[in-house]
């Protein structure tokens, strides 16, 4: 019979040892009149010389017999381990022609979008008598955003706004045939609306309460942004302190992209009937009819499993103070505290500025091309005065973006 890809493969690795052996054969002798310390210096080199021929061996035997379908199998499992959000998530904030001010993240602007979606379908819902199910919510929010919805959303949602919904486990809800047993609990979300919302003597989520309700979500997000904000800002050196209500722009350093994202909230589950889920219920219940060997096994594993959840929280990332880098070494330590303290001071001016100055900054930011264009005016014209109604018109025309009358 002709000899398997093993075989092969076993022959390779045999010849790859022979041939280690055969070079250190031909190494020099040690010396008759070398010290012990050095003779056991170069046997442990050539020990160790033959591990590192003997593992080349190894692995090459080991691509050779490996089948090629194996290869295209490793690569996608260690890109999927090194896996990172998309660019359009990470630089989301640069990329947005906007003025500059209290932006979001990518993923809080998603996750906004979704509570506006939700309290659409809700509101329909709820206006029609009918039980807004978690189900029902679901289709909608993903044929309205084209993107994924789960329950883990909700409890992000119900941690921005806490009294948004009432969420509860009922059964017995009508499901018209969408795979779900009318026995099963099913996830039901309530709006919360106030005693004077009422129509009819029902409650009734009305348009203005949506748009106020959607306004509330976008502030808490903003005040969640702020918390890490602040966070930041204390960890600078020097420590900068600005009043929340004065905060008008990030701070040029703050990744408003890489703010982690909302812990979900607890959702409440169905109730479970002695349904046994942990080694220790079992232990618990089955006490007395069980020998005392499994007894044991069941106590190690619940002990076990006691250890394992019970994990440190894990601190948040905190940007370190700046260092003194090589190129400042030899200045005096003083005039780098003043430098700092004068640009901590810029910084602060530049978070609580008021949007009545950026508009008279972003004049007089147009003043220089201004002038420009209007002396071009008069030199085109070869006139020494001009009246203002054609000088400004000459002026928005020439200007590369539209300009307000006056």
């Amino acid at each position: 019979p002709l000899p398997t890809q093993e075989d092969l493969a076993g022959l390779r690795c045999r010849l790859q040892r022979v041939k280690a052996l055969a070079q250190l054969a031909q190494l020099p002798p040690v010396p008759a009149g070398a010290s012990p310390n050095l003779r056991s210096r170069l046997e442990q080199v050539r020990q160790l010389e033959l591990r590192i021929h003997e593992k080349k061996a190894g692995s090459r035997a080991a691509l050779g017999a490996r089948p090629s379908g194996d290869t295209g199998v490793a690569a996608p499992a260690a890109e999927a381990g090194s896996e990172k959000p998309p660019a359009y998530q990470r630089f989301h904030t640069l990329a947005q022609d906007l003025p500059p001010g209290l932006t979001l993240p990518y993923k809080f602007k998603v996750l906004a979008e979704m509570f506006r979606s939700v309290d659409t379908i809700a509101g329909m819902l709820f206006n029609r008598a009918e039980t807004v199910t978690f189900a029902k919510v679901k289709q909608g929010v993903q044929d309205m955003m084209r993107k994924q919805f789960e329950e883990r959303h909700v409890g992000q949602i119900k941690a921005v706004y806490p009294t948004s919904y009432r969420l509860r486990q009922e059964k017995n809800i009508p499901t018209f045939g969408n795979g779900v047993k009318k026995s099963d609990y099913q996830l039901t979300l309530e709006p919360v609306l106030g005693e004077e919302e009422k129509v009819d003597g029902r409650p009734h989520l009305s348009a203005s309460r949506l748009l106020e309700r959607r306004k509330e979500f976008n502030r808490n997000l903003v005040n969640i942004v702020k918390q890490h904000h602040k966070a930041f800002l204390a960890a600078l050196s020097p420590p900068m302190v600005v009043p929340e209500e004065k905060l008008t722009r990030w701070h040029p350093r703050f990744n408003v992209d890489e703010v982690p994202d909302i812990s979900p909230a607890e959702l409440p589950r169905p109730p479970q009937e002695d349904r046994l889920t942990t080694a220790q219920e079992v232990l618990s219940t089955a006490r007395g009819m069980l020998t005392p060997k499994m007894e044991k096994a069941l106590a190690n594993l619940a002990v076990r499993t006691a250890e394992a959840g019970a994990g440190e929280p894990v601190a948040s990332k905190v940007p370190s103070p700046a260092s003194t880098s090589s190129a400042l070494k030899g200045v005096s330590q003083a005039l780098l505290e003043r430098i700092r303290a004068k640009e901590a001071q810029k910084l602060q001016a530049l978070m609580t500025r008021e949007p009545q100055q950026e508009e008279r900054l972003a004049m007089l930011g147009r003043l220089p091309a201004m002038a420009r264009i209007l002396r071009n005016v008069f030199v085109a014209e070869k006139k020494q005065a001009l009246t203002m109604e054609v000088a400004c018109a000459r002026m928005a025309d020439s200007y590369d973006v539209q300009m307000p009358p006056g």
